[in-house]
């Protein structure tokens, strides 16, 4: 019988470190408790489980500016986070999980702020047509999680900015994002804040169950655990080391010949490279194919590896010219 609720806060913006403690209360919920966890991300991209990070946004964009990205446990698509948005997870042992009751913590959080709310086909929650909430969903060893994201004042200039890569010539293995209108709900209630969202979210998620909720710190959580688990999420290996695969077409024609260069993209590394081209150095191709193998799918690094091949200078230029122009 589920008669506890515990509701977890934290303050910390951390992505890495707030799915580190996302995965601890999963694994440490009681088999007849639900708990709450309230959270945010400072400037970050969530790719799900199963996606592949190239495919869903501008990684080069978001190192440069200093943000973040994030891969989760759970499936789904890619969704952009800040200081606007306010995460949420429920964590119960199978037999209590339900997702109605869930959802419809969201929906009558919603209806407290007098924003009409409600559920769409896809387990997104809608108001007015538009996305505000998506949802993603993780179970393992008879413990489950549903997480998602509530819009409050979500910065939608940068949403678009880092979930719009260039498909021109990049194709990708990995599950793909199905992309919504989305609407933050600030645009509803022109008052409303993260605070405010947070406590109606409190008391709609005591409403829904009938159970008075008590507070959980999550300095009961910290220690080397959860240390190591934030150091996984942000190692290069769960970022981008998982056997997705992609390839990367590139070309243009110089004053030299034409080139195109294809990469072929394993966990991470440049498995295989061809080169197509008309110049007339035959030994053009086989020195790039020699000094991208085995690099890692990162523009800088690419670019390091041409300048140290045994190329014309001119050749050399333009090729690092021709990387340096692709999305990656």
């Amino acid at each position: 019988m589920l008669d506890r609720l515990r509701v977890v806060r934290t303050g910390c913006t951390d992505p890495h470190r707030n799915l580190a403690v996302e995965q601890a209360l999963l694994e440490t919920v009681g088999e007849d408790e639900c708990i709450l966890y309230l959270w945010q991300n400072r400037r970050t991209v969530v790719i799900g489980r199963n996606q592949n990070a190239w495919r869903e946004c501008r990684t080069e964009q978001l190192e440069a500016d200093g943000a973040f990205l994030a891969r989760r446990l759970s499936g789904g698509g890619a969704v952009f986070h800040d200081l606007g948005n306010l995460n949420f997870t429920f964590l119960v042992q199978k037999p209590h999980y339900d997702l109605d009751r869930q959802l419809g913590v969201i929906v009558g959080a919603c209806r407290l702020l007098g924003v009409p709310a409600e559920r769409s086909g896809r387990n997104d929650v809608l108001t007015g047509g538009r996305k505000f909430s998506g949802n993603a969903f993780y179970e393992r060893q008879g413990r489950c999680y549903h997480h998602g994201t509530l819009l409050v004042d979500v910065d939608m200039t940068a949403m678009g900015r880092y979930l719009s890569p260039s498909r021109a010539k990049l194709t990708a293995k990995g599950v793909a994002s199905v992309r919504s209108r989305v609407v933050n709900l600030k645009e509803l209630k022109p008052d409303l804040t993260i605070e405010e969202m947070s406590v109606r979210m409190e008391e709609a998620f005591q409403s829904v169950y009938g159970i008075v909720a008590e507070s959980l710190e999550t300095s009961a959580l910290e220690g080397a655990y959860v240390d190591a688990l934030t150091e996984k999420n942000r190692s290069w290996d769960w970022l981008y080391g998982r056997d997705i695969p992609c390839e990367l077409r590139c070309g243009d024609r110089f004053p030299w010949g034409e080139v195109e260069l294809r990469l072929e993209v394993k966990a991470g590394t440049v498995r295989g490279v061809t080169v197509y081209t008309d110049a007339m150095d035959w030994t053009l191709a086989p020195a790039v194919e020699r000094a991208l193998t085995g690099s890692p799918f990162r523009r800088d690094e690419l670019v390091r590896r041409l300048e140290g091949a045994d190329l014309e200078r001119t050749v050399g230029t333009d090729l690092r010219c021709l990387l340096m122009g692709q999305d990656i």
